[in-house]
């Protein structure tokens, strides 16, 4: 397919395009992801009693879309190299408001499932090949700044998809929510036409088929068999079945992975120390997070007898957090480093998750809403400094490779957390005799996740005190303390 020409601007305006206009035609692709995502989470109870399911039921719609994610992901960087980023990019964009469509129409939960997982697989490529493109255009020492631009107005959508979503919920029909997604869609495609250069390697290794088969199976199996436990929405014997077939097919793509020179996720970049403690101190952190979404709408609506609307009204103070501390983000991690600030926050961002669970029916609004935005700025700021710190030391040749893995890894934790938290609030409803939801079979699951988030810091501690220097503009002390000493042993020039 032969694809016209970005529009050529001239000098500086070249210069915004590259560093500007860019992170702005990418944000297009995350505000539409993002604000589906909170939209859906905030219109869950309502959905799932249009659909007569029972509302965790629901978590199935948001760990498919994962699932999903995690399972295309591998090959997105492949695409974008074999194919143009241009062309996957678009291409993605058109999947993902078909999958929208899709969801709209749904008229039972299997369906449902079906249509976010069909999301997800446009998800899994106009997100990291979007990145893609921003870590290629830019210097080590313009990324922090460009992520951070990147995702701002990004995050606009979960800051408009809570209240948007519990407004469409309450006063038309949970349908219409995801008809948002198509305009948004279509600006995209519009912008990356005319402005995206079609970014492609000249010289592209084989798609490592029996990799990609061997990790799809495996995350896909493994997230569906713990997704599907508990409420026996499935018999157990299948659910087992299920996740022991996806950890052996993990086993099994860790052995291949070692074998052949180029596998669909190149499990060598766990070599280097940046990279390792970024995806994995990073992931148990999401895996907390990720329990967000799902547990607190549940709380405020089916436990606190919230409507939608007011619902959403108080979800999206985490998401203004975010908004603001994205604005600090550089001149925080610049001050004090990677390592004693991902250390420090990964503590108190995991302390505000947990007080969640304190909330009650007579909370005052005022005093969750300040929790909630107060939290939200603590794990912006460590999700800003995770993404920053883990490509800190990858080259640009395996930069393809190491957003396929990342993002892989991502995804994943987002879903075990919604699995997690789902378990957790199944065991403490049981505990309280299997009645219908209330307020006090939330506070184990928020503590659970929270003291999952918290264990991150015991990775991020491991970090090097100059992790990452070139990325986050900090200067150790003792670095310092060299550079004074030598220039003062400098002779004056003559």
């Amino acid at each position: 397919m032969i694809s016209a020409a970005p529009i050529a601007l001239p000098g500086k305006v070249e210069a915004v395009q590259r560093s500007k206009l860019l992170p702005l035609i990418v944000a297009c692709a995350l505000f539409m992801e993002n604000t589906d995502s909170t939209v859906i989470a905030t219109s869950l109870p309502m959905i799932a009693q249009s659909l007569g399911e029972d509302p965790i039921a629901l978590k199935l719609a948001l760990t498919s879309y994962l699932v999903s994610l995690a399972v295309f992901i591998p090959i997105s960087g492949w695409m974008a190299d074999k194919f143009g980023a241009r062309t996957i990019f678009r291409s993605a964009l058109c999947i993902f408001m078909l999958g929208s469509i899709c969801c709209a129409m749904s008229n039972s939960l299997g369906a449902f499932v079906g249509a976010r997982f069909l999301q997800g697989m446009g998800g899994a490529m106009m997100v990291p090949v979007g990145r893609l493109v921003i870590l290629r255009s830019v210097s080590k020492a313009e990324m922090v700044g460009a992520l951070a631009y990147l995702t701002v107005p990004a995050l606009v959508g979960p800051v408009v998809g809570p209240p948007l979503g519990g407004f469409i919920t309450t006063y038309f029909d949970w349908r219409w929510i995801f008809f948002i997604n198509i305009p948004i869609g279509l600006v995209g495609i519009v912008l990356s036409s005319l402005f995206f250069e079609d970014i492609r390697e000249e010289d592209v290794a084989p798609l490592d088929v029996k990799g990609f088969v061997l990790s799809a199976f495996g995350f896909a199996s493994l997230m569906m068999g713990l997704a599907t436990g508990g409420r026996h929405l499935v018999p157990q014997a299948v659910s087992y079945g299920c996740a022991m077939a996806g950890v052996a097919a993990l086993i099994a793509y860790w052995f291949h992975a070692r074998r052949v020179p180029h596998p669909v996720l190149n499990l060598s970049l766990f070599r280097i120390p940046t990279f390792r403690i970024g995806v994995i101190g990073g992931s148990i952190f999401r895996t907390g997070i990720g329990a967000i979404p799902f547990l607190l709408p549940l709380m405020l609506q089916l436990g606190f007898g919230l409507d939608p609307l007011q619902s959403g009204l108080i979800t999206f103070a985490s998401a203004a957090g975010a908004l603001i501390m994205k604005t600090l983000a550089r001149t925080i991690l610049a001050q004090y480093g990677f390592r004693r600030v991902l250390t420090v926050n990964a503590l108190l961002g995991s302390a505000f998750l947990a007080a969640s669970g304190l909330f009650t029916p007579s909370t005052p609004h005022a005093i969750m809403l300040s929790v909630l935005l107060i939290g939200g700025c603590f794990r912006s700021l460590q999700f800003t400094g995770i993404n920053a710190l883990s490509y800190a030391d990858v080259s640009n040749r395996d930069m393809s490779g190491a957003t396929s893995l990342s993002s892989v890894a991502q995804q994943l934790s987002l879903s075990m957390g919604v699995t997690i938290g789902a378990f957790a609030l199944e065991a403490a409803n049981a505990f309280h005799g299997g009645r219908a939801l209330a307020a006090g079979d939330f506070w184990p699951a928020f503590v659970i996740v929270g003291l999952i988030s918290a264990s991150s810091a015991l990775w991020m501690a491991q970090l090097a005190h100059d992790a990452g220097t070139e990325v986050s503009g900090h200067r150790p002390v003792s670095k310092r303390k060299v550079t004074a000493e030598a220039i003062a042993d400098q002779k004056p020039l003559e």
